[in-house]
């Protein structure tokens, strides 16, 4: 379980590997618990507590600016339920909260987000890599583990590694991180306005007329550009807020 090498797959310009949270839980790592095989390979089995995170590319099976992983979790301490995070330079340590996964109205498995840190704690130095960490929602811990002094604290567990500063998607629509990259007022006022309705209200037109530069608005103040704006709001206030 050193890490295979990457595998050269036959498919079409574009393609990405950008599942949802859901789709990991429940497709992938789910299929890998039970030795069901998925159909293509595309998430290695590492053992990533072995490798430093700028290691960790090198063993996918493919990715660009994010590596997937199956990697079994250790014990820190015999008997105990707290896993080993430590690596040949580092260790990993959460951050945030943990986020439940859902499957409809179904508990289905949780997000623990973790951020690499080179040297030893508590002086350990924080770095740009990041890991999503996915478990099932039942327990996959096996008693007889704990009876025959075993190490071994899961079988499986789903892990996305990636550095940051080098994604930039939507949270809930992909498989999602806590750490994005900044985005800028203009971005954000873009993106928001992209995300209104299709059938424009009058009030959905000023907010995008206070979101967008007037040339990217003329198709707007054409066809408003005799109306009498100030009537329109002392008639209908609801449409100032």
């Amino acid at each position: 379980m050193e890490g295979k090498k990457k595998k050269t797959y036959d498919l079409p310009p574009g393609f990405r590997f950008h599942p949802t949270d859901e789709e990991l839980i429940m497709y992938y790592l789910k299929n890998q618990s039970t030795t069901r095989s998925c159909p293509v390979s595309v998430i290695s089995e590492v053992d990533i507590y072995k490798f430093d995170p700028w290691e960790l590319p090198d063993k996918a099976e493919f990715g660009e600016n994010e590596w997937y992983f199956f990697t079994p979790r250790d014990r820190k301490y015999p008997n105990g339920a707290r896993p080993n995070r430590a690596t040949t330079s580092g260790y990993w340590k959460a951050t945030g909260t943990d986020k439940a996964i859902h499957s409809g109205n179904k508990y289905v498995g949780v997000r623990k987000t973790l951020v690499f840190y080179e040297g030893r704690p508590p002086k350990g130095v924080k770095t740009d890599w990041i890991m999503n960490e996915y478990r099932l929602g039942e327990s996959r811990i096996q008693p007889t583990n704990l009876n025959n002094g075993s190490m071994r604290l899961d079988d499986w567990v789903l892990c996305r590694i990636y550095k940051k500063g080098h994604l930039g998607r939507n949270e809930g629509t992909k498989a999602s991180y806590v750490e994005n990259t900044e985005t800028t007022g203009s971005d954000a006022s873009h993106e928001h306005a992209f995300s209104l309705t299709r059938t424009f209200s009058f009030a959905h037109l000023l907010e995008a007329e206070y979101l967008y530069a007037a040339n990217e608005i003329q198709f707007v103040k054409s066809e408003y550009e005799n109306f009498d704006i100030e009537k329109f709001l002392s008639a209908y206030p609801a449409c100032k807020s």
